[in-house]
């Protein structure tokens, strides 16, 4: 799950470099945190959260999937 947000984020963004997705246990989830330049972080939010609303429908669809759940959390 964490190499599908890294695909989707590197995909969005101008400088891929700066792109880091750190995963944590949440007790029964899975919490992501994804970083990028501060330049990029409006093309990631996208208008009225669009964009980070469909990245985190994906991920719950792909955790859900593996049996587990997900949380993005971008900043």
């Amino acid at each position: 799950m964490k190499e599908l947000i890294e695909f989707m984020a590197k995909s969005i963004v101008d400088s891929p470099e700066d792109v880091e997705v750190l995963e944590e246990d949440g007790g029964d989830h899975v919490i992501f945190h994804l970083h990028v330049a501060e330049d990029d972080m409006g093309r990631v939010i996208g208008k009225q959260g669009r964009i980070a609303n469909a990245m985190r429908t994906l991920l719950k669809v792909a955790a859900i999937r593996k049996g587990a759940r997900a949380v993005l959390e971008i900043g």
